[in-house]
């Protein structure tokens, strides 16, 4: 039994395809197999049932898979443990981000960390905080910035900063004749949203207390998942949107005066790092967390 192993079963179990699993693990189809079947071999189990499509582990591969992502851990740890005896920071985080961040933290820091640490390699995707949580759950990334809480109990959550929501309003807008507004000032008919499977796009409407089913009829659907594309909705078509803060950070003199704060409380959203339990590569996100908090204003960083 080898390590390459229990890499080639995680990747099958992972992509639920031998031929894709190959693909990621940059080996032929045939090599993967052949030694995925002495695997089988060796511990006298069948561990996937290669008669269903997509591929699905077998009762006794399931345990065993799960068995294997703890190993692959453990071996990181290891390497991990070396790597601070060496104090030199290097490694591969893969990092999940939801798209309602990314754009406002990223490109601020990335460059600087690069140059501060050059032999990490950062590998990172825009998705969804489903596709991360799923993600996680797969072992696909080492963690998530999202905003939290969230349903799951298996992760650790550690809070980043808490960023206030402000609204963007269009000069035809009612709301562009107050100062500051309250939720019900919001006319949700005119208000532009993410579309579904964005966690902002929920709590937006719970800031209005309302959902889909008390939205009167539209004659358009419009989906988006882009804040950016909402803020020019807005400038071009009226109505209004509802932002993070950080969103306003390139905001033109003329874009500023749109924005309308909302009265205390304002709502405001936690942004975390999740990691799963027992995660791999601490050092290393605890560096990410470090730059992250060294961006963020002071006045975002304490529970309002």
């Amino acid at each position: 039994m080898s390590l390459t192993q229990y890499e080639y079963i995680i990747a099958v179990d992972t992509y639920r395809s031998f031929v894709m699993a190959a693909e990621k693990c940059f080996v032929t189809q045939p090599t993967l197999s052949m030694q995925i079947q002495k695997l089988e071999y060796t511990l006298g189990v069948q561990i996937f049932n290669r008669k269903k499509q997509p591929v699905l582990p077998t009762e006794i591969g399931s345990n065993i898979i799960a068995q294997a992502r703890v190993l692959i851990a453990e071996h990181q740890r290891i390497k991990e443990i070396v790597g601070d005896y060496q104090k030199e920071l290097m490694g591969e985080l893969k990092i999940g981000i939801i798209p309602t961040i990314a754009p406002y933290i990223l490109p601020k820091i990335i460059i600087q960390f690069m140059l501060k640490f050059p032999q990490v390699k950062l590998v990172i995707w825009e998705q969804t905080t489903e596709e991360i949580i799923q993600q996680l759950k797969l072992g696909l990334i080492d963690c998530g910035i999202l905003s939290t809480p969230i349903l799951e109990t298996q992760f650790i959550k550690t809070p980043l900063f808490y960023e206030n929501f402000v609204a963007y309003v269009s000069r035809n807008s009612e709301l562009a004749k107050k100062k500051t507004i309250h939720p019900d000032d919001i006319n949700i008919d005119e208000l532009w949203i993410l579309n579904e499977g964005h966690c902002m796009r929920d709590q937006v409407l719970n800031i209005c207390q309302r959902r889909e089913s008390t939205i009167g009829f539209k004659h358009y659907e419009y989906n988006t998942g882009s804040i950016e594309t909402l803020k020019r909705m807005v400038d071009e078509n009226n109505g209004a949107t509802i932002l993070p803060e950080f969103a306003l950070k390139d905001f033109s003199k003329a874009q500023l005066e749109k924005v309308r704060y909302f009265k205390s409380p304002q709502p405001v959203r936690e942004i975390s790092i999740v990691t799963p339990n027992g995660f791999a590569k601490k050092r290393l996100i605890e560096t990410m967390k470090n730059e992250i908090l060294g961006f963020v204003p002071t006045h975002m960083k304490e529970c309002r």
